[in-house]
């Protein structure tokens, strides 16, 4: 191993993409060029396989950590995955009917909609839209494929989910939806600002970020200060901690430069160039 290669771990939303779900052209040479000099570059973001679309994966990379640290794919074969138990999720969904809170379920093989979650996406972008229309182009490439995959009308009790987006609502709180899962669900408030508040996502208890790092770099047999992270949101706080080089983006949650080792530019200040430039990594 040259012990001069590094591995660098980039979140998607907010990170490697801007507000409008693109990526900025400086990013996607930053990495392409960082893999060329011998580093590995791998995606580390919440994201379900199936939602990491083919406009992120044609930019080049040795590998994804995906649905917050549950799944682990290293070209073509899946170093790690483990999903939540189907009681779980049968408690969860009881739970969300009763309270009449919308959400999703993601899995590798598609993501399922609970009966409004839907027209409910739909609602974020058509908002988004209205309040940036001088990038209706950039907006409708970065987040219509989201709302066009999503699946309506399957079961929802399933054995095959690795995390749950659910939408806010006006009439409950974040705090009490917290309250009950917090024995059985890892829970942040969510972190896509197209969205409104009280909502968040549910991910498997005791899994993040930086216990998918810990085993990426054991199958390489890569020391850990040989890591870079970049992140912008609450489910990166470990994955800063954890590297030996963590860095938030500009336009990142004030909690999240608090953790970061250094606070780079924003996504579209071209801050992850900028940064790879810094630490020759390019």
């Amino acid at each position: 191993m040259n012990l001069l290669k590094k591995i660098i771990f980039l979140d998607i939303d907010g990170t490697l993409t801007n507000d409008n779900g693109v990526i900025p052209e400086s990013a996607a040479l930053a990495v392409r060029k960082a893999r060329e000099n011998g580093h590995l570059v791998f995606i580390c973001t919440g994201r379900s396989r199936n939602i990491i679309f083919p406009d992120i994966l044609e930019v080049g990379f040795d590998g994804i950590i995906g649905a917050a640290g549950g799944y682990i794919e290293i070209g073509d074969n899946i170093l790690f995955h483990e999903q939540i138990k189907k009681e779980n999720i049968q408690q969860l969904v009881k739970f969300f009917d009763t309270h009449e809170i919308d959400f999703l379920l993601e899995s590798n093989q598609g993501t399922f909609s609970s009966k409004k979650a839907k027209q409910r996406m739909l609602s974020v972008i058509e908002r988004h839209l209205l309040d940036k229309p001088d990038f209706k182009e950039a907006i409708e490439k970065g987040f219509m494929p989201f709302y066009e995959m999503l699946i309506e009308g399957e079961d929802l009790i399933r054995e095959d989910i690795n995390k749950i987006v659910f939408f806010g609502s006006d009439d409950f709180p974040f705090e009490r939806i917290a309250q009950e899962f917090e024995s059985t669900f890892t829970i942040i408030p969510n972190t896509v600002s197209a969205f409104r508040k009280n909502g968040g996502e549910l991910s498997i208890l005791g899994i993040n970020k930086s216990t998918a790092i810990m085993k990426v770099i054991e199958h390489f047999n890569i020391s850990k200060e040989h890591t870079f992270a970049y992140g912008d949101s609450l489910n990166d706080l470990e994955m800063l901690e954890f590297v030996h080089h963590g860095i938030a983006m500009g336009n990142a949650h004030e909690s999240v430069k608090k953790v970061a080792d250094e606070v780079t530019d924003s996504h579209d200040e071209n801050g992850i160039y900028n940064s790879f430039k810094k630490y020759g990594l390019i």
